[in-house]
């Protein structure tokens, strides 16, 4: 190597080689990949195809995803094997671990060797049991927060190098915002429906009580409320069994 490309070298910032040549090398596959999650239909196709993408790209054993729900527990709508639900769900439910900390600070955190992790002693007692020996937990946060944690496992100490996670770090900036995204248009499409099963179960009170659109929307909200009922459960269940709520 000449003077200046060693210059070159030695002046760039840590990790930042290691991340281009990543980001160089599997552009067609990432490019592909937004292909695939434009393409997803609702949230766990979404996440399917990150934790098979996963598998390809990097040298991992399994992948999985667990997604933030608030006001409870992760959910895991992906995962490439069983002992991925098995590790996850062992962290939720010690409420300790790289993925609960990971979710809740959105740092990246790698295990070399689960052998001799002392930072979640039962944890890597439980994975090593497993036969995983290395572990990268890799945030997906957007500009609002963390959504999830995407999850790689090696069968092997030490599985993971530089480039593997310069890979997780772009492939979880891609998952970020498919999730994101597909997470809105869900809630988006609930909302829609709920406004039009509320819209009909309205239409059916006024025809049947001959009132108008304001009293009969009164009706499905104190409905709603004296029976700890959503709204929209309240609407569809009047318009799937027409048993009215009294007026």
């Amino acid at each position: 190597m000449d003077r200046v490309d060693q210059d070159s070298v030695e002046r760039a910032e840590p990790g930042k080689l290691a991340l281009d040549g990543a980001a160089n090398e599997p552009a067609a596959t990432f490019a592909r990949l937004a292909v695939e999650f434009h393409d997803s239909d609702g949230v766990e196709e979404t996440v399917e195809a990150v934790v098979e993408f996963a598998l390809d790209a990097l040298n991992c054993s399994y992948a999985g995803v667990a997604l933030a729900v608030r006001g409870q527990l992760p959910e895991v709508p992906a995962a490439t094997d069983p002992v991925v639900a098995e590790i996850f769900q062992f962290q939720m439910t010690a409420g300790d671990g790289p993925l609960v900390e990971s979710m809740r600070d959105h740092s990246t955190l790698l295990i070399r060797d689960t052998a001799t992790e002392e930072r979640w002693p039962e944890w890597a007692a439980k994975v090593l049991s497993l036969g995983v020996r290395s572990v990268l937990d890799v945030p997906l946060a957007t500009g609002n927060g963390t959504v999830g944690v995407l999850g790689l496992y090696s069968t092997e100490r030490d599985g993971f190098n530089t480039d593997d996670e310069a890979i997780a770090h772009i492939l979880a900036r891609h998952a970020s915002v498919a999730v994101a995204t597909a997470r809105q248009e869900e809630s988006l499409a609930k909302a829609v429906d709920a406004r039009k099963l509320v819209g009909q179960a309205m239409g059916i009170l006024m025809e049947r009580f001959d009132i108008d659109g304001d009293r009969a929307f009164e009706v499905l909200k104190r409905h709603s409320q004296d029976t700890n009922t959503k709204l929209r459960d309240v609407a569809a269940q009047l318009i799937a069994d027409r048993k009215l709520p009294s007026v």
